[in-house]
């Protein structure tokens, strides 16, 4: 027998189905990433219209059925409204939204990487901060959530913490000058080595409180840029749209 429960969760994607109903995905606190329907939000007298579009943040109850979930109300306390204003921003805030939904599992607690998403639209939000290393720390920390981030603390030859030089994209992490590296290993500045140690170090809500020389950002970007390239299979449409509009 069906019952209702409620999540706190964003939406990360929305589809019409049929004539005026919606199907959601949404990234939640407590069950991870779901789908849900929401029957008749395309109605222009919908109640669910405004709480059913990507980016709402909130609690949604659901009725849960046997393998389906539909919507019935939700309480958005956040719309990111002030995205919908800045087209670049927009941009990164689909990534940041794709890289979620690809990441989140269902029936999976997804606490941190909510509460990451959730932290990262705000600061896109801010004017106050390069959107371009806002994308770099959401990328590295969503990496770290799941497991799969480079080793920026030793060298991954000889297991020193001390005099870390470059980055070895083959063996996933830094070698110390001390360790034989390979012509296409990256140098990397105490600075920019230093940033994203920091990174994986801080708490979530910590995160974007500092900024970068474009030096770092670059050296940052780039490492980033061959990480994801052969560890990460998944193709980002979004990054395609991010990079001609927003870079």
């Amino acid at each position: 027998m069906g019952q209702n429960i409620v999540l706190t969760g964003i939406i990360l994607n929305v589809m019409p189905i049929g004539e005026y109903d919606r199907r959601l995905t949404i990234l939640t606190k407590e069950r991870g990433k779901i789908t849900a329907f929401a029957r008749g939000a395309r109605r222009p007298t919908s109640q669910l219209l405004a709480a059913t579009s990507p980016f709402s943040f909130g609690e949604f109850e659901f009725f849960e059925g046997r393998s389906t979930y539909s919507l019935s109300r939700a309480s958005i306390k956040n719309y990111f409204r002030e995205l919908s204003l800045d087209p670049a921003g927009a941009c990164y805030g689909f990534y940041f939204l794709e890289v979620a939904d690809y990441y989140g599992q269902e029936n999976n607690e997804d606490k941190d990487l909510l509460k990451l998403l959730y932290q990262t639209l705000r600061a896109i939000e801010s004017t106050a901060l390069d959107n371009r290393l806002v994308r770099r720390i959401f990328e590295l920390k969503a990496l770290q959530i799941e497991g799969e981030y480079p080793n920026f603390f030793s060298c991954q030859n000889c297991g020193k913490t001390e005099n870390l030089q470059y980055f070895s994209l083959k063996r996933q992490g830094m070698i110390c000058r001390d360790c034989l590296h390979e012509p296409g290993d990256l140098y990397v500045e105490e600075s920019a080595l230093y940033t994203m140690q920091y990174i994986l170090s801080a708490e979530i809500g910590k995160l974007y409180t500092f900024a970068v020389s474009d030096e770092v950002l670059k050296k940052f970007s780039m490492i980033m840029n061959r990480y994801f390239a052969v560890y990460i299979s998944h193709k980002f449409k979004s990054l395609d749209i991010l990079k001609t509009i927003a870079e």
